[in-house]
């Protein structure tokens, strides 16, 4: 059993000294949930899903309304938030599935390593697919155990999942819409078990959690399902409810974990989502969607655009922070902020410094107030490209551009929150502004590499059950045959 000193006393230490110097390295748990929306939970105003563990992680710790995706689809976003890159500098900044990470690109799994602490990853990578530079096990993370791509993804019932580039076998999986062993049970549960094997020392737990993401599948024997089976919905409403419930479910079992084995206090968890949500099951009664992700049930607040979109409501997640005596209880955080941060700020707490080509801060003012010794520093603007699209925000300003064919536009956050009257034409001055400083925040993506593609295309194919046959060419939108090579005349 570890010993702590009395919170008050620790707080006055820590005004007084170095964070890294004084408190021992926290555990660090980063739950992200695969396009859950940022009203979706309870806590952030939801009202047809039940999240009622992460609406108690919220009461219980901080909850951030401004902290931001990196970008407004999966694998960017893993990118920017492994890498403390914005999207106009980190490696991918395409949603292939599969794009790899540079060999040279430093992730927050490498930096808590060299310091110590095991890492380990459960759930969907989406910034290497295997025999490529970009593989988790290469930046960082003893273990790393879901799916490295995407489509790969894109099933609960593949016929396996990897662990350090190796396949783990899913006897009776084919990648259809059902079959004898879901996935994310074994996902999750790895998960706790590296949690129980290295209670001992530093760890960090990096759950990039599929659910709700993809095909919407939950076993009908899950407790989640009973809860929305007979609702007056479409099914696939009903079952991605089930998903985001099975989903805080674990997030429970994460928290409860830490308080059995008596690591709370030396635990910092967050939870969030990886990019705005889509608007799922819309119809004439849900412009916004069932659920209604971008549009707050009771006020009418109104988020613009969904996922793959710059829009607010493209980048716009639910997040959390939890860390009991360290953490006030029933906070609220405005601090404009983005997954770029989280590198720095895990930087921070293990005591390692963080490379100096980072676009990300800290937040561990923002997280524990005066024992930080510091006040929090802010962002000169945030920046978001992707599909096309330019968006950058500073302050209540925000500048979007959606693709190239199309001129910029400019919005005052401050009055006009759903982005609805565009400004551009009467204040040029504020646009040139905010173009300027796009132009600089852009470079030329640069890529990783891959040694070979017969893995990546394996995997890809596994969402179909066609992963011994490389006669087929699998993408994210479906399954065909490669086409046969002519003969030269």
């Amino acid at each position: 059993m570890k010993l702590w000193v009395p919170l008050g006393l620790t707080l006055l230490y820590f005004a007084s000294a170095p964070l890294a110097q004084t408190a021992e390295r926290p555990n660090i748990v980063f739950i992200m949930s695969d396009e859950i929306g940022y009203f979706e939970p309870g806590y952030m105003g939801g009202q047809t899903i039940r999240t009622p563990r992460i609406d108690r992680m919220a009461r219980e710790g901080l909850r951030f309304d401004n902290l931001f995706s990196g970008a407004s689809v999966c694998a960017p976003t893993r990118s920017c938030l492994l890498t403390g890159k914005h999207a106009g500098h980190t490696s991918v900044r395409v949603n292939g599935g599969g794009t790899p990470i540079r060999a040279d690109e430093t992730t927050v799994a490498a930096l808590l390593k060299a310091k110590g602490y095991a890492t380990g990853g459960f759930g969907k990578w989406g910034c290497g697919a295997r025999g490529s530079t970009g593989v988790p096990e290469k930046h960082g993370f003893d273990v790393f155990f879901g799916y490295y791509d995407q489509v790969h993804a894109h099933t609960y019932y593949p016929p396996y999942l990897i662990r350090n580039s190796e396949e783990v076998p899913l006897p009776g999986n084919d990648g259809s819409d059902g079959g004898k062993t879901y996935a994310h049970y074994l996902i999750h549960e790895a998960a706790l078990q590296f949690i129980r094997d290295h209670r001992d020392q530093p760890f960090f737990a990096y759950l990039p959690y599929t659910p709700p993401h993809g095909s919407f599948q939950i076993p009908d024997s899950d407790p989640a399902w009973a809860q929305y089976q007979d609702k007056p919905w479409p099914e696939p409403a009903r079952r991605y409810a089930a998903m985001v419930t099975m989903l805080d479910r674990h997030v429970g079992e994460v928290l409860e974990l830490l308080k059995e084995l008596e690591l709370e206090q030396n635990t910092l968890v967050m939870f969030c989502g990886d990019n705005g949500g889509a608007d799922y099951f819309a119809s004439p009664e849900h412009p916004r969607g069932m659920h209604s992700a971008n549009k707050h049930p009771d006020t009418g607040l109104e988020y613009r655009g969904k996922k793959g979109e710059l829009y607010e409501g493209g980048v716009r997640v639910p997040f959390v922070a939890w860390w009991p005596g360290m953490i006030a209880a029933g906070g609220t955080s405005d601090l404009l902020a983005c997954f770029p941060d989280i590198l720095p700020t895990f930087a921070e707490l293990a005591g390692v410094d963080p490379p100096a080509d980072i676009d990300g801060i800290s937040l561990v003012p923002t997280l524990l107030g005066a024992a930080a010794g510091r006040p929090q520093r802010q962002h000169p603007y945030l920046y978001w490209e992707g599909n096309g699209w330019i968006a950058i925000r500073q302050n209540n300003w925000r500048a979007v551009k959606p693709n190239k064919s199309t001129t910029w536009e400019l919005y005052d956050l401050s009055v006009d929150p759903g982005e609805t009257t565009d400004l551009a034409a009467s204040h040029p001055e504020v646009l040139a502004r905010l173009r300027a400083l796009a132009e600089s925040a852009h470079q030329p993506a640069r890529e990783g590499t891959f040694t070979s593609l017969d893995l990546y295309e394996r995997d890809r194919r596994a969402k179909y059950g066609k992963h011994d046959d490389p006669s087929y060419i699998a993408t994210p939108s479906g399954i065909r045959k490669r086409p046969v090579p002519s003969t030269p005349q």
